[in-house]
């Protein structure tokens, strides 16, 4: 691809643009408000350059990009890279005392990330200089949300404002132990580092063992970590969003297709008028003309489990006698022990080979067959709120038919 192509496709967003040679060596790192017109600006013939950017020009053949939120993001990705990769052509501040620094203090018990301009031997790390402080300071904020350390010269005894807006742990009360701590400061330290793909892989590890030991608050904060991080987009042209039945194959491992699905869920009120409802959605759409209501019959009690396995078989049995075609993928409204209750079914009608999922309200923890712990998805995941609509919609269904069932009978008894 052309210079000018790329030039052309690169977004008009803040970000940090990456210049190489021919044998794609970083030659200048730099960062925008707007990406296309600040890159697009070295190119322009009338414009006049320094000799030091004229030869840098002449050798660009290839210009990557990272797009950010906003220009603080940015400001704090360009030191990270420019620390990384030692490009030749950007100019080093190093030695200039007017600028500020990043300074994370892991000479501390708990460490902070705090502004500075000064530079000791202490034994703790410094980032930069940074040219603009008033981006630098937007940016420490960004970064107290992302990994809430403590801000404070000296730990107080009691929780502070930061601690009640959730922007520290609160190591000063005891809310956090050290270990934990230390792990949020390696991870902020990988980040302003620009080691990001690193990050985003221990995140990832460190949020499936979480669910796996049913930690799932820490899990969960670790995904807002990991969402809120790759909301960052690297590459040379925008990121085009995956459709939802895709991202859902992909995350189930789903080989086949994936068009229709096919959702339960049971409702009764200490086990009095019980009933289920199973609702269909075809190509990410409810289709109601295969709703279907179930009335328990074989089941007294609360139950939900006993009701789960009957409205599964019935559904089944049925389908399999009038050779009806089966879904794609079935989703059950509940935890481990409800989509266990489906799969006994389905495992008897010897069509246990549907992908069949659970998924729970509370985290909204999605669990598979065969596999140990749920799946947590970002807040932001197309695949999660499809899945969300299937549930609610089964639920909605099934609380609806509930209700007038009750209705039913309470004017029999009147």
């Amino acid at each position: 691809m052309d210079l000018k192509t790329i030039i052309k496709n690169l977004p008009n967003s803040p970000g940090v643009y990456i210049m190489k040679d021919s044998s794609m060596e970083v030659l200048y790192v730099g960062k925008a408000n707007d990406l296309r017109k600040r890159v697009s600006s070295y190119f322009q013939a009338s414009r006049r350059l320094p000799e030091r950017k004229k030869t840098l020009i002449l050798k660009v053949k290839d210009i990557a990009f990272i797009s950010t939120a906003t220009s603080a993001e940015a400001l704090i990705y360009e030191n990270g890279l420019i620390k990384q990769l030692s490009p030749k052509y950007n100019v080093a501040l190093r030695d200039d005392k007017s600028y500020p620094l990043l300074k994370l203090t892991l000479n501390e018990t708990f460490p902070r990330l705090i502004m500075t301009r000064d530079r000791y031997d202490d034994g703790a790390i410094y980032y930069g200089p940074y040219a603009n402080v008033k981006l630098l300071k937007e940016a420490l904020k960004i970064l107290q949300k992302l990994f809430p350390l403590r801000t404070c010269d000296k730990i107080p005894k009691r929780e502070c404002l930061q601690f009640h807006m959730k922007q520290c742990l609160g190591p000063c009360i005891g809310k956090i132990i050290l270990g934990r701590y230390d792990s949020l400061a390696a991870e902020l330290k990988l980040f302003l580092e620009g080691r990001r793909a690193e990050l985003l892989k221990l995140l990832m590890n460190k949020m499936k063992e979480l669910s796996k030991e049913e930690r799932f608050e820490e899990a969960l904060e670790c995904r807002d970590r990991l969402e809120a991080l790759s909301a960052v987009k690297e590459g040379r042209v925008a990121y085009k969003p995956m459709d939802e039945l895709e991202e859902l194959k992909r995350i189930l491992g789903i080989k086949g297709r994936l068009k229709r699905i096919e959702a339960f869920d049971v409702s009764n009120i200490m086990g009095a008028e019980a009933c289920g409802s199973m609702i269909s959605f075809y190509k990410g759409k409810p289709d109601k003309n295969e709703y279907r209501r179930f009335r328990i019959k074989t089941v007294s009690g609360m139950d939900d489990y006993g009701m789960m396995r009957e409205i599964v078989r019935r559904r089944y049995a049925r389908s399999l006698e009038e050779k009806k075609k089966l879904p794609d993928l079935i989703v059950i409204d509940g935890g481990k022990g409800h989509l266990g209750a489906a799969l006994d079914e389905l495992k008897k009608l010897s069509i246990d080979s549907i992908p069949t999922i659970g998924i729970a309200k509370e985290f909204e923890r999605i669990y598979v067959k065969n596999k140990k712990g749920p799946i947590l998805l970002p807040k932001e995941s197309k695949a999660l709120h499809l899945l969300e609509r299937v549930r609610d919609e089964a639920h909605r269904f099934a609380i609806s038919y509930h209700k007038k069932l009750m209705s039913k009978r309470i004017w029999k008894k009147s």
